[in-house]
């Protein structure tokens, strides 16, 4: 996944004030705009160690922890680790799902997390984790959809990691190329609840839409 798919507009986000807590938006529209530079496990890592530091004071808010779970799994796509690093970081990403569920479970994006986590945790050797993992990638894909119909990101995982199956089985995947389209028609039609809430996934779907046309 791009880098570029998790840039958020820091100068938008820093000047948002909600819920009468301008430290908190603005600290975070800060720290979210260091996704647009991450490019490395130190980079991501950093990111995760200034998100952590919010989850510190913020104890009630499940966003910093989210933020800080996706550094982690986006170390873990990095193709230089070994299986054994990349499970470490895993860990500490699932470590935090299960703190953001306590705090927010009936949280849809907290669903997706959890979503993206099992995807990176079957990327980490699909022949002997496939059979385990993708039941539960599946099933927090549908709690997601459950919470939240039209969230975009619980769309573009189910149609992501079900063309990936297809077309590892050497299935059609035309199917799946009309639904990224549609999506990604439809992306920005989706309403955040806020600037700090997540906002990724719409460059993921244009490379696929791009695969799709050639």
């Amino acid at each position: 996944m791009k880098k570029t798919t998790f840039f958020v507009c820091a100068m938008l986000i820093a000047t948002v004030v909600m819920g009468g807590d301008e430290k908190y938006y603005q600290k975070m529209g800060e720290t979210l705009s260091g996704f647009s530079t991450c490019s490395s496990v130190e980079d991501f890592q950093n990111l995760a160690n200034k998100f952590q530091v919010i989850a510190n004071v913020e104890k009630e808010e499940w966003l910093p922890l989210y933020y800080q779970a996706h550094c982690y799994v986006m170390i873990s796509f990095m193709e230089d680790l070994s299986a054994e690093e990349k499970d470490g970081y895993l860990d500490k990403a699932y470590s935090l799902i299960e703190s953001m569920e306590k705090l927010a479970p009936n949280e849809a994006e907290v669903q997706v997390m959890k979503a993206l986590y099992y995807t990176g945790s079957l990327v980490v050797n699909p022949p002997q984790r496939a059979m385990g993992t993708t039941p539960l990638i599946h099933a927090a894909i549908a709690k997601t959809l459950a919470l939240e119909p039209n969230n975009p990101r619980a769309i573009f995982l189910r149609i992501s990691n079900e063309m990936g199956t297809a077309s590892y089985f050497g299935e059609d995947t035309s199917a799946f190329c009309a639904q990224a389209k549609d999506l990604l028609q439809n992306w920005d039609s989706y309403e955040l609840k806020s600037p700090i809430h997540p906002n990724w996934g719409k460059e993921d779907v244009e490379g696929i839409v791009a695969r799709c046309d050639k």
